[in-house]
């Protein structure tokens, strides 16, 4: 994920062009039936390669402060490997998912891509990656050596696509100098705790404390507190929409419940809270890991992370997923797979550097060892990874996001239509969109 404001993945700009991308690219034809498979034993050789040289194309979407971690990465891997060039190609997410596809059945692609999980299924019932199974046997790669939540995201229909690289949830920041002004000594963690903290800023001067957005990343707080109060965005199957339940309404009233209050502006547009948290002027925010980093660089500024408080009954918190996917160009070389196959496999079991990106390793040997634990707030945020939550592996998941739930969160927020009247017309819309998506896919 990348950190730079304007260049977030998820920005309001990034996350459209990502859906209408993903929309645009439904013309594309499937490609082949290629797999990793196909691969010759001469090559199959777990994490080695001994085949003869060759030029691996890798591109992936880290155009921002990731960006340098993995480009390091994967320079000392060619230094390593004299028998292999990996060559990166970074691009904006929009264009990236917009492309690749293209770039592929033109065999003009790359051979290795990464992926965030809800685009994984859209790419695997359109031929553009292939299958892993004997590539993750091969390397023997279990659930054991990742958590469950995160090995499991990566199969779609019965079979693996993805190889997990990472897990990236939302965290809570806290501007800790202005809250021990306030007299609050700890971070809160639930509901009550968060409540009185805002009003404890309130009181010590700080007019608006806990900045609600309109967009990014309101609707991400939204899949957050919807789980916590026992809800969901889909059924288990993914094929119809219910986050207009009574925990749905319930999430965005308790959110529009600050703005009513004073605590914070009623249009907070794309990313101006984190702006203002920069500034001092909102004390209290929901965001990425990956911000880590950005708040980091500001001077004089005094700042915690804890996991997402408790606002419902249970723990639950958005996050995504990065996963390395091989592509069908890549199938049609034996040797491009194996050396696939040997760069994946070296990524992951180095991916602590990977997590200083802000980041948390999906690998477990990675996350369990001492470097990790030193790296502070990645270690606090990697505690809710049971908690964490992934849409369904199903095609087309990702493309309902923004015209759906994410639509009817904005016009709630903006005091636009009421929690019930705007979940209800998304609803509606959602189970029209994925109905489109079973058309189109199949299943």
């Amino acid at each position: 994920m990348t950190t730079a404001n304007d260049t977030t993945p998820f920005s309001r700009r990034n996350f459209i062009g990502v859906a209408a991308a993903a929309g645009a690219g439904l013309a594309v034809a499937t490609y082949g039936g290629a797999s990793y498979a196909r691969t010759s034993s001469a090559t199959r050789r777990g994490a080695g390669y001994d085949g003869p040289d060759v030029t691996l194309q890798f591109w992936n979407g880290f155009t921002g402060g990731d960006g340098p971690f993995m480009k390091d990465l994967v320079d000392t891997f060619n230094g390593e490997h004299p028998n292999i060039t990996v060559e990166m190609t970074t691009l904006q997410w929009g264009d990236f998912y917009a492309k690749v596809p293209n770039a592929v059945a033109a065999g003009a692609g790359p051979e290795i891509a990464v992926l965030h999980i809800d685009q994984l299924a859209t790419n695997a019932a359109r031929r553009v990656v292939v299958p892993l199974d004997d590539l993750a046997s091969e390397l023997q790669l279990t659930e054991n050596d990742f958590h469950p939540v995160v090995w499991s995201a990566g199969i779609y229909q019965d079979q693996r696509y993805g190889i997990p690289l990472d897990v990236h949830p939302l965290g809570l920041y806290v501007n800790t100098g202005l809250l021990g002004a306030a007299g609050v000594d700890e971070l809160p963690a639930d509901r009550a705790a968060l409540e009185n903290a805002v009003a404890a800023l309130q009181e010590s001067g700080v007019e608006q404390p806990f900045w609600v957005t309109a967009t990014w990343p309101a609707h991400l707080m939204f899949i957050s507190l919807i789980n916590q109060f026992g809800g969901s965005i889909y059924d288990a199957e993914g094929a119809t929409a219910t986050f207009n339940s009574e925990a749905g309404v319930e999430s965005l009233n308790w959110l529009t419940s600050f703005i009513e209050s004073g605590a914070s502006p009623g249009d907070v547009a794309n990313d101006a809270q984190a702006q203002a948290f920069r500034q001092q002027r909102n004390s209290i925010t929901w965001d990425g890991i990956w911000m880590m980093n950005e708040w980091a660089k500001v001077d004089g500024l005094e700042w915690g992370a804890a996991a997402v408080p408790v606002i419902g009954d249970k723990p639950a918190v958005w996050a995504s997923s990065h996963q390395f996917v091989v592509t069908s160009q890549a199938a049609e070389d034996d040797n491009k797979l194996a050396a696939s196959s040997a760069f994946i496999a070296w990524i992951s079991e180095r991916s602590i550097e990977w997590a200083k990106s802000g980041q948390i390793p999906a690998r477990n040997s990675v996350r369990e060892s001492a470097e990790f634990e030193a790296l502070e707030v990645q270690s606090i945020l990697a505690a809710q990874l049971p908690d964490v939550v992934f849409p369904p592996t199903v095609a087309g998941i990702g493309d309902v996001t923004t015209p759906t739930f994410e639509l009817a969160v904005n016009e709630v927020i903006l005091g636009k239509a009421s929690a019930q009247e705007a979940l209800d017309a998304a609803a509606g819309k959602a189970d029209d969109l994925l109905a489109d998506n079973r058309e189109k896919y199949g299943g």
